[in-house]
């Protein structure tokens, strides 16, 4: 197994009794420090007909320092604009990923808008984590005949300051990935085990904006015109699809992501199939985040625990938030947030080590499958 492991913690969230916003889970949240310096988690929170709204919540800690419990401080996006309603009346805003972008000066959320063409990458911004204004959908160029801006896309998170793309440029960079026709596990598992993947088609992939200027009236992010591959599924625990998870955040290694990947669990007796959603370790270079410094072989975390288990979708941890505790001077532990069985919330702590273990999977953005 791997040398790298996350320590479950325990429930952090659940669907509030009686509350009707929450009656088909509480999942996914994206957790960031606000001014004030405390934590706050923007779950999804699913009413009836999986009508996603993005709520509000200050984590609440121990006399130890650990995490305990919420407080619910209400809404921060309800599904209004078009990209984000469906014909049935329906609508989703979900999965979200906050990023405190250096260089702005202000939060912005990446989420999943979804409306009745399908999932879209939508951003939002705010100052104080209270107030958001929409940025819409992401825009994104094609590149070498790949059409980015017409399929569903999911998992976007940003870098919180400039990096550098593969032409050299200092560029705002969003982590996304593609949902391209036949690339969904739900259509990979019927595949043989040996299938030849699409590195095009089955990858994360890092694109690249201009970063708007300081001070700027925001109302929109920049065309996303240059693209690398970031990663594409390599290890069985991954087979199926991978995606992003947290936010990246810089650590003494480089850029650290906690990325999750989807598997097939053993058939029940009616002899149908199962997904199976862990969580690995990936950690970027510094100064070329799209070069692999370490990716890990076998899950950090995956479900075993019930409330893992059993849920809206069995068989699921789903890491979307990180928190380094500066908070009490542990600059390399790290809090992680993520989805129990599409609904609840755990969290999981993760002590980065001064070496990283010598077995994990390099995959270069040249990888040949």
């Amino acid at each position: 197994m791997s040398g790298l492991k996350l320590q479950r913690m325990g429930l952090i969230m659940e669907p509030e009794p009686g509350n009707p916003m929450e009656v088909e889970g509480t999942l996914n949240p994206a957790a960031v420090r606000g001014p004030d310096g405390k934590l706050y988690l923007f779950p999804r929170i699913v009413a009836k007909g999986n009508y996603s709204r993005i709520g509000i919540a200050r984590v609440l800690f121990n006399d130890a320092g650990d995490p305990c419990g919420v407080e619910r401080l209400g809404i921060a996006l309800e599904p209004e604009a078009e990209y984000e309603l469906r014909d049935d009346g329906g609508g989703g805003c979900e999965d979200p990923r906050v990023t405190y972008v250096e260089p702005l000066k202000r939060y912005i959320m990446s989420y999943t808008g979804h409306s009745s063409i399908g999932p879209r990458i939508a951003f939002a911004i705010s100052e104080d984590l209270f107030h958001w204004k929409r940025l819409g959908l992401a825009k994104i160029e094609s590149f070498i005949g790949i059409d980015f801006a017409h399929v569903d896309d999911k998992d976007a998170c940003l870098f919180p300051i400039e990096i550098t793309s593969h032409s050299g440029k200092m560029q705002m960079a969003m982590i996304h990935r593609p949902l391209f026709p036949d690339t969904r596990p739900e259509e990979t598992i019927r595949k043989a085990d040996s299938r030849k993947i699409d590195i095009h088609h089955e990858s994360m992939w890092i694109s690249y904006c201009p970063m708007p200027e300081e001070g700027k009236d925001l109302h929109e992010l920049g065309l996303f015109n240059s693209h690398h591959r970031l990663a594409t599924p390599v290890s069985p625990w991954e087979r199926l699809k991978i995606g992003a998870g947290t936010p990246p955040i810089l650590t003494k290694h480089g850029w650290l992501i906690i990325y999750h990947g989807v598997s097939e669990v053993a058939k029940t007796e009616d002899e149908t199939n199962h997904l199976c959603y862990s969580a690995g370790v990936m950690v970027l270079s510094k100064k070329h985040p799209r070069k692999i410094h370490y990716r890990s072989i076998h899950p950090v975390l995956n479900p075993v625990m019930p409330e893992e288990r059993n849920g809206v979708v069995p068989n699921v941890v789903f890491p979307t938030g990180i928190d380094r505790r500066d908070d009490i001077g542990m600059p390399n532990r790290f809090d992680v947030y993520y989805g129990m069985a599409d609904a609840r919330i755990g969290v999981a702590r993760f002590d980065l080590p001064d070496i990283l273990p010598a077995e994990g999977v390099a995959d270069s953005p040249d990888h040949k499958v």
